[in-house]
């Protein structure tokens, strides 16, 4: 494989990722997940960058974009076990909305085959539109599922994009090893010798008889 396949194949998945973020950030949105939401956004900024690396020949901007894989592999490993509940972590809890309101995952009223039954609440424990949601009946898929199949997603394409982006800067490193000084340079030499030749010829006196 080499270095104009590799740039290709990390050009369609920076595409794909961008395509995946923009996706998961609309819903994140539409369900006031504010921690999501800032994570998406720089995960689309990195992805720019490292998508300009790879057009641009750039290794600094690739290194970026390989270390960013790793702390995004490492959020996205965290929602996973944060919707499971491993290790004490609830999904209804409000961590990812910054304990600034009550909403959840938008997948949560909205997954496919859910039909949303609501309730006022008394005054005491009233949200600002007055309703809370209180049993989504019927759902094909539970929402937690949905989440963490976006997650996987998106756990696959990052570490799919940092082995591509080592892959690489390694081919960037062994192109700027590659050049020898010193064979180069005698290179040059014999060709500027064998374009300038010197002359070997000796002037000889010439006698004029009489």
């Amino acid at each position: 494989m080499g270095r104009c396949s590799g740039r290709c194949t990390l050009l369609t998945l920076c595409a794909l990722q961008l395509a995946a973020a923009l996706e998961r950030q609309v819903f994140d949105f539409l369900g006031f997940q504010w921690a999501p939401i800032l994570a998406n956004f720089l995960h689309v900024l990195v992805v720019i960058i490292g998508l300009f690396g790879a057009l641009q020949y750039r290794p600094r901007y690739l290194a970026l974009y390989a270390i960013w894989m790793v702390l995004w592999v490492t959020w996205n490993t965290f929602l996973i076990c944060f919707y499971l509940e491993v290790g004490g972590l609830s999904k209804d809890s409000d961590i990812l909305t910054f304990q600034a309101s009550v909403h959840r995952s938008w997948w949560r009223e909205h997954g496919p085959g859910c039909h949303t039954r609501s309730e006022v609440l008394p005054a005491s424990r009233a949200t600002p539109g007055g309703l809370a949601y209180i049993s989504v009946p019927g759902c094909l898929l539970e929402y937690q599922y949905l989440e963490i199949g976006h997650s996987s997603l998106q756990i696959v394409l990052s570490l799919t994009g940092f082995i591509y982006a080592c892959y690489i800067i390694n081919l960037f490193t062994d192109n700027e090893d590659s050049f020898d000084f010193i064979g180069g340079f005698d290179t040059y030499t014999t060709a500027y010798q064998a374009t300038h030749k010197p002359s070997h010829l000796q002037l000889q006196p010439v006698y004029m008889t009489k």
